[in-house]
Parts: structure tokens; sequence; C-alpha cells
């Protein structure tokens, strides 16, 4: 048992010696994916067979090898970064003969690099995210591979092996496709701002901001939740990181002023989902949806803002609504932040939300351009602290964790975008895309609505299984062309189907946000997934609302028409959210419920039988 014992511990001993002799090489490892998506938006034009392997290659090595893992896990995942870095970086070398080749195999040897490359972006995504995402991807491949056997309309005519592989690995389709595209240019730069923010006092800022605002009404601390998420999500886009983040703050604070269990994680689940559709990030999505839709940046941000602030505005009133037969205490005067760390600590979002907006906005700079120039001022910042204080040890470990979270973060999202861009390759090249399009269709009689509800379904189930921007892009890949047939513009139908891919973030029984809120607290994640979807009934219904009133959308050309949206919206939600929490009776619910509905929905569908 001795010797045992002492070559455990010894094993041990080397594995903890080994990952400190490693901490310097993923630093500069991660120094170097900064410095390269990041150089890219000064550099110039770069063939996207070179800009999007080299991509690739750079973000393996996070994914596969420096996740936590065994030894054996760390040393396999470190030979298929190796393998996996090397077939792309390949790809990168001989762009130009490839250009030529159309997406068409010609040797053994660039048959072996293109497998090679699939079944490490399938690995890749398998230990981002877990199974389901490489298995639909998989069984996207078999149908490429051999749907040909398939009878019926669901089968296709056949594409040959070295045309099948060779469109997804050595053309501009597959991996190497838009959506990696949207990776490599856009998602990457605004990721690292966000790390970068991260490293510094934004958080903080975020948090007295919320605490200053809000902190002293009923309900303030769960009230906090609410408005640190929204601000929290204008730089992160993942539901899980908010509940990490924000609710290792918000929970304490609830618990201790006696706020029940349910209630407070439920909160923290709720308002952390809604940074994914906060702008100006939106997560992965806005650049996906610009990618997708055409639309620009800037459309996309004026066209998502009201319906996310309503998001948080329902999350508020169902608060109020809960305090009508919950004692929900206020923040202690002692608890909340002196006016001067509010304003000091909200510099270190403000300065470089500034640079962004105004880059966009006033002077006309692209989205990209101005996100670099935006790092550029969050680093700066990250040389004092909130005291103005500036310390070596502090200022070097505050950009190490920049670097560091900035690389994992673009790795994890990249690893979910390569995988899924082989499911749409597949769509793409036996053109399923177009029969599963004509299937919704078909199966919802022509009609609108039964089309989003099936929609809503297919979203909901699939975000069960896979993250929110790559549930999205399947989705709006299948269902996207059936909902601008029916009549609707493309950026509603993007935007409708990327609000129900967020559902199976608080609706059971995958849903990741509540189980980490429950986790945190030390309640039952059932009972807080119950009050959650009552709390954020907004989600299920405001995508609705955007089809029933589309001038909810149209911000920037109808303002006034938007405003009178938003505020019909956000009356009939309250309708409801009292229906659903304020009553303790059937009939009061179910007529207050009916009432809201009526007010959403009633006018708009009252014009379209008059039109």
């Amino acid at each position: 048992m001795d010797s045992v014992a002492h070559h455990r511990r010894a094993g041990s001993n080397w594995l903890a010696f080994a990952d400190r002799l490693s901490r310097p090489f993923w630093l500069v490892l991660a120094a170097i994916v900064v410095v390269y998506h990041v150089g890219l938006i000064f550099y110039g034009l770069v063939p996207n067979l070179v800009s999007r392997p080299v991509h690739m290659a750079l973000i393996l090595p996070f994914v596969l090898a420096a996740a936590p893992g065994t030894a054996g896990q760390k040393a396999s995942g470190a030979v298929l970064a190796i393998i996996g870095s090397a077939a792309a970086l390949w790809i990168a070398f001989h762009h130009n003969a490839l250009g030529d080749q159309y997406g068409f195999l010609e040797s053994g040897w660039q048959m072996a690099i293109a497998i090679c490359l699939l079944l490490v972006v399938l690995e890749a995504a398998r230990r981002a995210i877990g199974w389901p995402l490489p298995l639909v991807a998989g069984v996207a491949l078999l149908y490429g591979l051999f749907g040909q056997h398939i009878p019926g309309q669901f089968g296709h005519s056949g594409i040959p092996l070295e045309s099948c592989l060779g469109t997804l690995t050595i053309a501009e389709g597959g991996i190497w496709g838009s959506l990696t595209g949207v990776s490599v240019g856009v998602v990457a730069i605004f990721v690292i701002f966000g790390a970068v923010l991260n490293a510094g006092e934004a958080g903080q800022g975020f948090m007295n901001v919320a605490s200053a605002a809000a902190g002293r009404l009923k309900g303030g601390a769960a009230k906090v939740s609410v408005i640190s998420s929204a601000l929290f999500g204008s730089i992160s886009g993942s539901a899980a990181a908010h509940v990490a983040s924000t609710g290792a703050v918000t929970l304490p604070a609830m618990e201790k002023l006696g706020y029940p269990k349910r209630l407070a994680a439920a909160v923290e689940a709720v308002a952390s989902s809604g940074g994914q559709i906060m702008p100006p990030l939106m997560g992965a999505g806005a650049y996906v949806l610009v990618e997708l839709t055409g639309t620009p940046y800037t459309a996309i941000i004026a066209a998502a803002i009201l319906p996310a602030i309503l998001f948080f505005v329902a999350v508020w009133v169902g608060i109020d609504v809960y305090a009508r037969h919950t004692e929900l205490k206020s923040v202690a005067k002692e608890d909340r932040p002196a006016a001067r760390d509010v304003f000091v600590t909200s510099l270190f979002f403000l300065v470089p939300f500034t640079v962004l907006l105004l880059g966009m906005f006033l002077v006309g700079f692209t989205p990209e351009y101005s996100a670099a120039l935006a790092i550029f001022a969050g680093a700066a910042l990250l040389f004092v602290n909130g005291q103005l204080q500036s310390r070596r040890e502090q200022i070097l470990s505050r950009f190490a964790a920049a670097i560091l979270n900035a690389a994992k973060q673009v790795s994890m999202i990249a690893a979910i975008i390569l995988c899924a861009s082989i499911i749409i390759g597949v769509l793409s090249i036996t053109g399923l895309g177009v029969k599963l399009t004509s299937l919704i269709l078909e199966g919802s009689g022509g009609l609108l609505w039964p089309s989003l509800l099936l929609t809503a379904l297919a979203c909901l189930l699939l975000g069960m299984e896979v993250p929110t921007t790559a549930a999205y892009v399947i989705c709006v890949s299948v269902a996207g062309p059936a909902l601008t047939q029916l009549g609707l513009e493309p950026l509603q139908a993007h935007l409708f189907v990327f609000w129900f891919a967020l559902l199976s973030t608080i609706t059971p029984p995958v849903c990741g946000a509540v189980f980490i809120a429950a986790g945190m607290i030390g309640e039952n994640w059932l009972r807080v997934a119950i009050t959650a979807m009552a709390l954020g009934v907004g989600l299920y219904i405001i995508p609705l609302g955007m089809i029933a009133n589309p001038a909810i959308l149209s911000l920037a050309e109808t303002p006034l028409q938007a405003l009178i949206a938003f505020l019909q919206i956000a009356i009939g939600l309250s309708a409801i959210s009292f229906g659903l929490i304020g009553t303790r009776r059937i009939l009061p619910s179910l007529a207050l419920i009916a009432l809201g509905f009526a007010v959403i929905f009633g006018p708009g569908l009252l014009l379209s039988q008059g039109a």
C-alpha cells in the first residue's frame, strides 16, 4: 500500500511540476493567438484559405491539450493538436494550388489530410462541449457519403468521395466557410475585447453601477442581479459565465437578505441568460447574424436592442410581482458602494465602450476595427486599479489573465463553429436544407404561425444538446428559408430563431443556467427551473411578439413606431407576469394571461386580417 501511495504521490508531483513548466508555453501561445487575430484587422486582406486554417491551427492546442484531464488525455490531445494543426497549416501553405482544384481531392495524401481535418474537428468539439454536436455533424457526414442509398425524397443522387470531402476541407466551404470567417475576423476580436475588460475592473464597475442604481429598491438584491447581468452580457455571451461571475456576488447577497433560494437562483439564471441577447456583443450571435443575413452590424444592434431591454424589463416586473407576496429586502446602505467607487470603476467599462461606439457610429470604422481600438483602450486601463494605483505584479497578472482567457474563449467558440460548419457544408452539398425547408412548409400547411411553432420546437430540442450559437446556425439554415418564403424579413426570421435557440438555458430537462445557479445556492434544480420559467416568460413570448409587432425591430428607421410596439409588448408581458406570479387564484390568473396575450398579439392579428 505504501508503495502504491508513493507512486501516486510521485505521479501527481510530476504532473504538477510539468504543469508549472508548461505555463510559459501556454502564455506565449495565447499571446500569439491574440496578436494574430488583432493583427489581421490591421494587416489587410489575407486569403481565406490562409487566415482560416491558421486560425484552426492556433486554437487546437487550447481545446485538445490545455483542458483539464488525465495525463493520458493531455498526451492524446497534444498528439491530435499537432496532427490537426499540421494539416491546417498544410492547407494554408498550399492555398494557391488548392484554389485551382475547386474542392476535388487529387491524391491519396490530400484524402488523408481531409480525413485528419474532419476527425480532429469532431474530436475538438467533443472535448469542448461534449458529444451531441459532433454526433450531429458525424451523422451529417454519413448522410453526405451514403445518402444516395436512402430511398425517397430525402436521399440524394450521390457525391464522389473526393468531391464531398474536398468541398468540406480544401475549398472555401465546409470547415473553411463563411461561418469560420466570422470566427476569425469578428468573433475573435470581440472575445478578446471582453477578456481584456474582464481582466480589469470592468466587472466590478458593472456590479457597483447596478448596486447604486437598484440596491435601495424593494427586491434590490434581485434587481442588482438583473442590471449587472444586462451590463455584463454586453461583453460576454455565455449564460454559464454570467451565473458563475455575477452569481458569485448576487446569490450570497440575496440569500443573506432572506430571499427564497429558488427565487434567488431563478433570478440569477434568467438574468444571466439574457446576456446572449444583449447588444452590442450578444455572445457570438451578433456576428453570425451579420454574416448569414448580410445586414450591417450597426443595424443588427439597432434591431436587437429594444427586444433585449424588454426581456430585462419583464424580469424586473416579475421581481416586483414576487415582492407583492414575498418579503424581498433592499441592499443595506453599508453594503452599497460609495459614489466615488461607482464613478471610478464605471470608467473601466465606459471608456472602452465609448471608443467602440464612437468608432462605429461617429467615425464610421468597421466593428472589427473599432473593437481593436477599444481593446487598446481597455489594455491601457489594466495599468491602474480601482484605487487608481499601479502595481507591477497586478499589471502582469491582469495581462496574463486577459491573454489566456481570450485564447481559451476564442478556441472554445472556434471549435463549435468549425464543427457546425461541417453540418452547414453537408446541407449545402446535398441539398438537404432545401428538402427540410419543404418539409416544414408542408407540415405547417404553408401557414406562418404553425411554421413558427414547429421552428420554435426544433430550436428548443436542438438547444438542449448544443450551445446557443450552434443551435441557431443549424436551425436557421433549415427553417430560415421557409420563414422568409412565408413573408418574414430575413432579420426578423433570424432573430426569432436566435431567441428560441436560447430557451434551453432555463427550460427543463436540460437547463444549464438553472443547474449552475441551483448548485451554487444549494436548491433543487427543478424548483428553480419552474420559478425561472415564470420569471423569464419574456424569453418565450418576445420572439413571437417580434413577429406580431415587427415595428419593434425598426428603431433606426421608425423610432416612434418601435417605441409604441415596445410599450405594447411591455404592458402585455406585465399582465402575463401578474397572472403567472402575482395572483393565487385560477380564474384571475387566466384572465390576466389572456389579457396579456390579447394586448401583445391582438392588434397585429387584426391588422393582418384587415390587410
